[in-house]
């Protein structure tokens, strides 16, 4: 079994950086991409960032391009998300996400195989 979990999340002011990491753990699997993407109460959970494994091409949602990085370590088999310039409406459960196939399409949900239980941000004003 393929184990994502999250963690980094937390309460920041406004402005101010989190980085978010997301382990992966249990049984090899490969990967072709990882992600991430947030649900705020009484929203739908969108697309944050996603990654090409391999070859580290990142890709983003506008809403976060130029504030957000994404990341991995591949030896240590970890995916980053370092968030800067937050605001208030970044609140929300971060999840990792990862696709053990060729996926055409970063932003849709059902492309991703493996998700992490969620790590709770909150920016304040």
């Amino acid at each position: 079994q393929v184990q994502l979990v999250e963690s980094g999340g937390g309460l920041v002011q406004a402005g101010g950086s989190l980085r978010l990491s997301c382990a992966a753990s249990g049984r090899t699997f490969s990967r072709y991409a990882m992600g991430w993407f947030r649900q705020a109460p009484g929203k739908e959970r969108e697309f944050v960032a996603g990654i090409i494994w391999n070859s580290g091409w990142p890709y983003y949602a506008d809403s976060v391009r130029g504030r957000f990085t994404i990341s991995r370590d591949n030896g240590k088999n970890t995916l980053y998300l370092q968030m800067n310039s937050l605001k208030p409406e970044d609140t929300a459960v971060y999840y990792c996400v990862a696709a053990s196939q060729f996926i055409a399409m970063f932003s849709r949900r059902d492309q991703y195989n493996y998700w992490g239980q969620g790590t709770q941000v909150t920016v304040s004003s």
